[in-house]
């Protein structure tokens, strides 16, 4: 059988990679299967894209479809459009899909147009947050997709709920996990780590790129006035997303502790999280790594998808309200912070269950 997998943002090549291995080790061992690689090009910045498939060695896509830039409407035209075209030239037997973003939504529409089977790894996640335009894509994906592979038992419960077969809804585990605990011994120390003479445990590691938090500026302003004083001095790392480095400019910060620098590779990244002191983001992603990295993540958001990672992990949600991140720190310098644990099926397996599912679903 041939699958098609799609690539298109920074989440979903970390959980390609590891479908891609399950599918050359099936291979290996005379599995009749085989895949094509479609990079939608949405991200195209090479900090943002190309060195991940460097890194977690994920072989060069096939074609790439360049459909960077425009607003999301543009952008989802322009893979609809494009998707359509590589896909009549290259047909398969199942397009396989990842995570949230514009690529995953817009390709499934385009694969069921055109009679061809699609699945959803991720599936079921939900924020009820129509507000997200990912919960706007994990929406209309779930609702066309023939084969739907989860990270929990709530999502799980979350497409039944919607009216999907229970018999098309795997229960794997979480893709994400299997790339990072292949590659937690690789894990690199970015070159100012020692330059800045950070020490393990003593600084913090920040990400926020979401609207609702960084496109407001009296808002952001407030939000990182509240984490930089509230640190106790420790050094802020801030990976700074490149929509969110053209909006810094407009607060015109001065805290010695804030250090932005450029976008991280996997590896680096993930070095500086396994050693901080704790992660504040805004990200979803971020907060399953921690979690099985048992380091403290402070969520600023109101909701969120991975429930698990509040319920099991080291996840908090402290809100969208600047007022509330001091009590959050207060409550990590006290030392109240729950340890956590690491949900069912986060064992760096999951993607081999999937392909082993799909050999059988295709036999």
């Amino acid at each position: 059988m041939h699958i098609t997998l799609i690539a298109g943002a920074r989440p979903n090549f970390i959980k390609i990679a590891p479908i891609i291995h399950a599918i050359h080790k099936a291979k290996e061992l005379g599995e009749n299967i085989d895949c094509r690689l479609v990079h939608t090009g949405q991200h195209y910045d090479k900090k943002m894209s190309a060195t991940f498939f460097e890194e977690l060695n994920i072989p060069h896509p096939n074609t790439n479809l360049g459909c960077g830039g425009g607003s999301q409407a543009e952008q989802t035209a322009s893979i609809l459009i494009a998707f359509e075209k590589e896909l009549i030239a290259n047909p398969t037997d199942l397009v396989l899909v990842v995570g949230d973003v514009t690529s995953t939504m817009a390709c499934a529409i385009v694969a069921k147009k055109l009679n061809t089977k699609v699945t959803h790894v991720e599936a079921g996640i939900r924020s009820f947050d129509l507000t997200m335009p990912e919960e706007i894509n994990r929406m209309v994906t779930d609702s066309i997709t023939d084969y739907f592979f989860t990270t929990s038992t709530n999502a799980n419960e979350n497409l039944v709920k919607s009216g999907v077969n229970e018999k098309n809804v795997y229960f794997v585990g979480n893709v994400m996990i299997d790339t990072l605990l292949a590659n937690k011994p690789n894990f690199k120390k970015p070159l100012f780590f020692d330059e800045l003479q950070l020490k393990e445990k003593e600084y913090f590691v920040l990400t926020m790129h979401r609207p609702a938090n960084v496109d407001e500026i009296e808002k952001f302003r407030q939000m990182m006035f509240e984490i930089v004083n509230n640190v106790h001095q420790l050094p802020v790392l801030f990976p700074i997303h490149p929509r969110t480095a053209k909006i810094i400019k407009e607060l015109n910060l001065n805290a010695s502790n804030l250090i932005i620098v450029d976008p991280l590779g996997y590896l680096e990244f993930n070095y500086l999280v396994q050693h901080s002191k704790a992660v504040i983001t805004d990200s979803g992603g971020i907060t399953e790594e921690t979690t099985v990295m048992g380091i403290p993540c402070l969520t600023l958001r109101d909701n969120t998808e991975r429930p698990e990672t509040i319920t099991l992990g080291t996840n908090e949600l402290i809100g969208t309200n600047p007022k509330k991140i001091k009590p959050g720190l207060d409550k990590l310098f006290a030392g109240k912070w729950k340890k956590g644990g690491i949900p069912e099926l986060w064992d760096g397996k999951t993607a081999e269950r999937i392909i082993d599912e799909i050999l059988i679903l295709f036999k």
